[in-house]
């Protein structure tokens, strides 16, 4: 029994094994790899968790190498679809044996209600359709249990499509003269309506597993935007905050962590991406109201959160092999309201 546990949540950059290639181009050299094993492996020790959940795996067997090499490969269970062997890009997870419950499943394909279709709402909207129908990275699930006094707990591992515009000149209606001056525009408009649908995708499996349920769900990933983005609204449901104690709650909605650690801090510090000089938060932990602090359903309650991020300053051009992101950590206990 755990009266306390601990989730993560780490985009690993593009773990792969050495020489394999990845995105048409070549992959790591032998060095390069070694290096990229050091720093995950240090990264799972100094920042320990009893769950991580990851993006940007390429190969099964370098998971397994990184928990070998952070010490964890007897305690720990590594989460990867079978066969898994470099030609794709993909969520995992690791995690305590112990607490694994169930198998895992990756969902590639949008629920059948997922439907983004519309002749327009007013006389003046033009209609509207994208033809979307899966996720470009499949969403990880799994089920774990801190606890044998609560009810397992399920998690959701996503990485959805990045803010970088989306690479059109390939494209066979692209015309150079007519599209080159705008290709930024218009690549990065198909990048926010891709993440937009899939976050919405996202969230209509989230509805149907947690409508008139006590079931227990925290999301963790790479969201590729920020907590008061329109993807974030989507997710989580805007719910309230700052309710009485043990008076709140949303049957549907999720919690961020970052804003419950803001009530915990006198500042806000939040920060697990640079581009630009821009200062982001990407990688979320989000909750529903079983481990939300003020909610009458309260089963486990937040305790802390933390996040490793100084690679990002120290190591900007990743020559140690570092992460391009920071890593998020949330600690809950069990403290039912």
């Amino acid at each position: 029994m755990a009266k306390t546990f601990s989730i993560a949540t780490f985009n690993l950059r593009n773990l792969n094994e050495p020489g394999l290639e990845m995105y048409g181009r070549a992959g790591w050299s032998q060095d390069e790899y070694d290096r990229k094993i050091v720093f995950t492996a240090r990264m799972l020790q100094t920042l320990p968790a009893d769950v991580w959940g990851f993006q940007e795996l390429w190969h099964a067997e370098t998971l397994s190498k990184v928990l070998e090499g952070a010490g964890l490969h007897t305690e720990y269970v590594a989460v990867a679809p079978e066969g898994h062997d470099g030609g794709m890009i993909m969520c995992a997870a690791a995690l305590r044996r112990s607490m694994l419950v169930g198998e895992p499943e990756w969902i590639r394909d949008f629920p059948d209600e997922m439907i983004l279709k519309s002749g327009g709402d007013d006389p003046q909207t033009e209609s509207i359709a994208v033809s979307l129908r899966s996720y470009s990275r499949p969403v990880l699930r799994f089920r774990f249990q801190p606890d044998e006094r609560a009810d397992p707990i399920h998690v959701f591992v996503c990485h959805f499509k990045s803010k970088g515009p989306t690479w059109i000149s390939r494209e066979e209606w692209y015309d150079r003269q007519l599209h080159k001056p705008h290709q930024e525009a218009i690549g990065a408009a198909i990048s926010t309506i891709r993440r937009t649908a899939e976050s919405a995708a996202l969230r209509v499996h989230l509805t149907k597993l947690m409508k008139d349920t006590d079931e227990p769900v925290i999301v963790i990933g790479d969201i590729n935007d920020g907590t008061l983005s329109n993807t974030m609204n989507i997710l989580t449901g805007q719910p309230n905050y700052l309710m009485g104690e043990s008076t709140g709650g949303s049957d549907v909605d999720l919690y961020t962590g970052q804003t419950l650690q803001d009530y915990r801090s006198t500042r806000d510090v939040y920060y697990t991406h640079i581009h630009q000089n821009n200062f982001e938060s990407l990688d979320q932990i989000l909750v529903s109201q079983e481990l939300y602090d003020n909610s009458r359903k309260r089963v486990w309650a937040f305790k802390k959160l933390d996040i490793a991020n100084d690679h990002l300053h120290y190591d900007p051009d990743h020559e140690a092999g570092t992460s391009d992101h920071g890593i998020v950590r949330a600690t809950f206990k069990l403290d039912p309201a």
